[in-house]
């Protein structure tokens, strides 16, 4: 009979209890984490100030999210290799300073162009922050760890969706937009020189060659085909130069790309782990739910303050809710995913957020709160049981080696979900709002026609221009207009969640086995280790 090999007791060092030590470091990580969520979120509830204070289109405003997620996207399969090469230490402050000097200079913007080319910026350094902090953890505390670390980690994710929508509308009530910003500088001083010195010092070591062939080509034509997509509204047609001529260069560059990443060892996203028929079941369903979800997301901020009239503070507050939902169950969700196979769960969790989303297909300028609430709690529930048991189950049908590709691949899947949703929403709306009716013998200050919409909208931020015009009726019914151009956007984001439902369908059904250790010597197919969790 073959003897087994009987594994050792860990030592005391190594208990799964987290030292003052590793504390610490989590402590440098959280801030910069936090950092970088907030900032995601708190800029939401800013893009009608924007509108204003730049007197540019809806469509053209959310570049300052949709560029600043592009920019994210960049330097997540970036940041591993440069770790290696220049240090987790060294590069996590370069992210800092990055991150921080790009919040400065977005408040100094003088338009809208300058204040997205600094949010691109501020998106290379808030890119790097979570992935390179997570590797610093993970080496400070060591894998047996990862759960505990995960839970420092789960803070600032589950605080972002609800804080950083209250802190921006509170920063412009009290201040300005420029706030927004600024209240970054002294927590990025304070995060560097906690950095300098609570972090190990760095020991780079050679690394795998890097793809940047194609990072030129996948993050160029990204950026100029949602640039095309984007200009649609302000040119009004597709054959406009402006419109396809971005499109048809971005379309062009990103095919190069899929030809090109089958051609290099470490290609930036490895295509090849489609091959794998659950994974990209997975994929599938993330980045049309992405699509749906986060650019549906970024319109319900817009409704509270251009067609109710709300304050920034107030817009934030009622969108609390649905953050509140995700934090009741994304915990239960994670522990569901290593016990119950996702195809039984996750359609269910859809199922929540079609319910949550039908209201906002409904909206008119005096829909109760209270419903809203409701739906934006119900979809809540519905986000914090999709995206983890989606992401999870992804990662348990690769092996070891394969887990850094796989978890790259979907992270940008991911951040480009989301600035697909986020420019494609932003272009419905602009054009549903621009088909409203003009008003006779007013023109803007480029001799552009105001319509009863544009007018309805400006007249809720100063209301003595609704006492100035001949018929009164003419703010009801732009401000009517207006709700319905909102509740038609939002038909499009369910229809997207619904057809999320069709991959949702294929997901594993049964029980699923883990193949992390599958290419490690010694392992038996009864090792079930927790999978990786995606960062992003």
């Amino acid at each position: 009979m073959t003897q087994q090999p009987v594994a050792a007791p860990p030592p005391a060092a190594t208990s799964d209890k987290l030292d003052a030590a590793v504390l610490k470091v989590a402590g440098v990580v959280v801030l910069g984490a936090l950092m970088s969520i907030l900032d995601v979120t708190v800029v939401s509830v800013a893009i009608p100030t924007f509108q204003s204070e730049f007197d540019a289109s809806y469509a053209r405003v959310a570049w300052t999210l949709t560029g600043y997620t592009l920019a994210l996207a960049t330097v997540i399969p970036l940041s591993g290799w440069a770790a290696d090469r220049f240090g987790t230490k060294r590069l996590y402050m370069i992210a800092l300073t990055l991150f921080t000097i790009g919040s400065g200079l977005c408040a100094t913007a003088d338009t809208i162009g300058e204040l997205i080319a600094y949010r691109v910026l501020q998106g290379l350094g808030g890119g790097m922050l979570m992935p390179i902090g997570m590797t610093i953890m993970t080496r400070a505390a060591g894998p047996h760890r990862i759960g505990r670390l995960m839970a420092v980690l789960g803070i600032p994710m589950l605080l972002g969706p609800i804080g950083g929508p209250i802190l921006g509308g509170w920063l412009i009530d009290v201040a300005s937009w420029h706030w927004i910003f600024l209240i970054n500088l002294p927590i990025g001083v304070i995060a560097l020189v906690y950095a300098q010195l609570a972090l190990p010092k760095d020991s780079p070591e050679p690394s795998e060659s890097f793809d940047f062939l194609g990072m030129l080509m996948l993050s160029p034509g990204l950026a100029l085909f949602l640039y095309g997509v984007s200009s649609l509204p302000d040119a009004g047609t597709f054959a406009e130069p402006e419109v396809w001529g971005p499109m048809l260069v971005g379309a062009a560059l990103v095919l190069a790309f899929v030809r090109h990443s089958f051609r290099p060892q470490h290609p930036l996203l490895d295509l090849r782990l489609f091959r794998n028929r659950r994974l990209t079941v997975a994929a599938v369903t993330m980045f049309v739910f992405i699509i749906a979800f986060m650019g549906a997301g970024l319109l319900f901020p817009s409704y509270f303050l251009q067609v109710r009239g709300e304050s920034t503070l107030q817009a934030g507050l009622l969108i609390a809710p649905q953050g509140i939902g995700a934090m009741l169950t994304m915990p239960i969700a994670g522990v569901l995913a290593d016990k119950v196979p996702v195809g039984r769960t996750v359609p269910f969790a859809l199922l929540l957020i079609v319910a949550g989303m039908f209201t906002f297909t409904q909206l008119d300028a005096d829909t109760s709160y209270v419903l809203i609430s409701g739906s934006l709690f119900v979809m809540g529930l519905g986000m914090g049981g999709t995206m983890m048991p989606i992401m999870t189950s992804a990662l348990k049908t690769l092996t070891g080696h394969e887990v850094a590709r796989g978890t790259t691949l979907l992270n940008i899947l991911q951040q480009i979900g989301g600035s697909v949703g986020a420019a494609v929403m932003s272009v419905i709306l602009t054009n549903e709002l621009n088909s409203s009716r003009p008003v006779p013998g007013l023109t803007g200050p480029n001799g552009e026609p105001v319509t009863e919409a544009g007018l309805a909208i400006a007249a809720q931020r100063q209301p003595e221009l609704a006492q100035q015009l001949p018929d009164p009726s003419l703010v009801s019914r732009g401000l009517e207009f207006a709700a319905n151009s909102f509740a038609t956007t939002f038909w499009v984001a369910f229809a997207l969640v619904l057809l999320t439902l069709v991959p949702a369908a294929f997901l594993p059904r049964r029980r699923e086995r883990s193949h992390l250790l599958d290419d490690q010597p010694g392992t038996t197919p009864d090792d079930q280790p927790r999978a990786p969790v995606i960062i992003h």
